[in-house]
């Protein structure tokens, strides 16, 4: 469960921390004070996404931090996988958020935008204030039916999609291999072509690299003659060369070393010197007398080039790509050598493709009808305690006529509400606040299935009010008994039933606005209810509503 919200600096708040507690929460303030903000920053810090202008002003970062308490073995497996630390049973997420970049941690380690949005997704739901508007789409029931089943369809769904992959990939060559005869061959004339090419330049490894060398060499040979030619006067040929100077020097160490055996060593070293220096100014002489410009070579090495580069352009930017473009063309020419036979095995990969589909796609398909029933009566009787006392309700199948990577069925809900009403499609027959009880209903039967430690609700109550009103808040004070709820109310009917209940205020001073969170006392609570009830003026009755209304909602929670 959620134990602790802490926000700084983003949009109106400056900064809060609050405690939530177990089973129901209840949020509630008046129009404007910020109560979005809050159910916002959550998102946040779950991974969503961060709008431009989120940071307070004259601040230079935001930041929310989540701490939850986990008891889920497959949450604890989750980080461990994930080479994350878990210690006492706690999950701290953080996104601090700055200037066009953000940083998101779990228990202090820095980690992909994508892993926190995965972990959270094990920690807690979030009906935002418009996902109701999701059910008028046929893709959402289906989507909604596969999270009820997960369990048994994870292996199958994942089977299916690497089956649909394969089979696309086989459609796909089968259609793209219907081409007509002359089609075929002028493309065996254009692969011939340009196979030849290819064979006749004989190409090897490493031979551009010794050509540009070459090359190189062969256009600067002016200077390079001019530079040797230089170097060789310097240390061999001229009257003060570095060898007659060093000849000189190596006669007077000789001398002096009869004079000083200290100079023994010296003696040694300027020999090696004089030695190398020979050997130096051999080498070079070697390498001068070797040294010739040979046009016709300079003219071999240039079109040498000019045709690798060519080949290079037209089949790859390496001699390994030429390789590989020169292998796929040969396989592609005797495909069209041997096309009868090439499109006889696809058609045999293909229909053998299609068996798969089809029988992983049955199988899917019977997971999923038997987990409807089950789906079925437990919505259909969510949907009679939120006070739809003559609804009629069904899940109906429909198999497409093309394979997908998530199976071949379509499902829709759909529903009557009166007595006499034909059955329609949800997103044709159901208001705003027929909307929002059906997913309430909806999230308490998979929130039961589900291993989700808290549900967030934000606004459930769009469209409610009276018996109806006081139906949901029962329905929320149920699915507390066994997992976190965190909702947000304008109705005196949820608020009252709170086990922790939770005021968020807007307060203006000095230009300076700012919103802040607070738990309320027991008497604060009849007050705030009062004011749900009664509006601008609260009079003794409205408070004593309030009290008759909480006594009775700790009644119904005692039930």
């Amino acid at each position: 469960m959620l134990t602790n919200l802490h926000v700084k600096n983003l949009a109106i708040i400056e900064e809060i921390e609050v405690d939530f507690t177990q089973r129901l929460n209840i949020l509630t303030g008046e129009t404007g004070a910020g109560k979005s903000i809050i159910i916002g920053s959550i998102n946040i810090a779950l991974g969503g996404k961060v709008p431009s202008d989120i940071i307070r002003k004259g601040a230079d970062y935001a930041l929310i931090e989540l701490v939850f308490q986990v008891e889920q073995e497959s949450l604890t497996s989750k980080l461990i996988e994930l080479d994350l630390p878990l210690e006492d049973g706690q999950i701290i997420l953080s996104r601090k958020i700055m200037r066009g970049r953000s940083v998101s941690k779990i228990n202090g380690e820095t980690v992909p935008t994508a892993v926190l949005k995965e972990v959270g997704g094990f920690l807690i739901d979030i009906h935002g204030q418009h996902e109701h508007q999701s059910l008028l789409y046929k893709n959402k029931h289906l989507e909604i039916l596969d999270y009820y089943a997960k369990s048994e369809l994870k292996d199958w769904k994942e089977k299916c999609d690497i089956l649909y992959k394969q089979y696309r990939d086989l459609r796909s060559e089968f259609e793209k291999s219907n081409t007509s005869e002359e089609e075929r061959k002028r493309e065996i004339s254009f692969l011939e072509y340009e196979i030849n090419e290819i064979e006749a330049a004989q190409l090897r490894l490493g031979e551009e690299e010794e050509l540009d060398l070459r090359h190189k060499k062969l256009s600067n040979m002016e200077a390079i003659v001019e530079g040797v030619s230089n170097i060789y006067q310097i240390t061999a040929e001229s009257n003060r060369s570095i060898s007659q100077e060093l000849n000189r020097v190596v006669k007077i160490v000789n001398k002096l070393s009869e004079l000083d055996s200290d100079m023994v060593g010296f003696q040694t070293q300027i020999s090696d010197i004089d030695s190398l220096l020979s050997d130096f100014n051999r080498e070079l002489h070697n390498y001068i007398v070797d040294l010739n410009y040979d046009g016709q070579e300079f003219g071999q090495v240039e079109e040498r080039l000019n045709l690798i580069h060519r080949l290079k352009s037209k089949y790859g930017n390496s001699l390994e790509k030429i390789n590989e473009y020169y292998k796929k063309a040969k396989d592609k020419l005797k495909t069209y050598q041997e096309f009868e036979q090439y499109q006889e095995e696809l058609l045999c990969k293909l229909k053998k493709s299609e068996e798969k589909m089809e029988n992983c796609c049955k199988a899917i398909s019977k997971i999923r009808k038997k987990n409807a029933k089950e789906l079925f009566d437990k919505i259909y009787q969510a949907l009679l305690e939120l006070n739809f006392l003559d609804v009629n309700f069904s899940i109906e199948f429909k198999q497409l006529e093309y394979f997908t990577g998530n199976g071949y069925d379509e499902i829709e809900f759909c529903i009557s509400t009166n007595p006499g009403e034909d059955m329609k499609p949800l997103g044709k027959i159901a208001s705003g606040g027929e909307l929002s009880r059906i997913m309430l209903a909806i999230k308490s039967v998979l929130a039961d299935n589900d291993q989700v430690g808290a549900l967030i609700f934000d606004e459930i109550d769009v469209g409610v009010s009276g018996r109806t009103a006081q139906k949901v808040s029962e329905k929320l004070a149920e699915i507390s008994r066994k997992r976190q709820v965190i909702c947000i109310t304008h109705l005196s009917q949820i608020a009252a039933m709170a086990d922790t209940h939770y005021i968020i205020e807007k307060s203006s001073e000095n230009l300076h606005t700012t919103t802040t969170i607070r738990r309320l006392e027991q008497m604060e609570e009849i007050m705030e209810l009062a004011r749900l009830l009664g509006g601008v003026k609260i009079t003794d009755t409205v408070i004593d509503n309030a009290k008759e209304m909480k006594e009775l909602a700790s009644v119904t929670k005692n039930c």
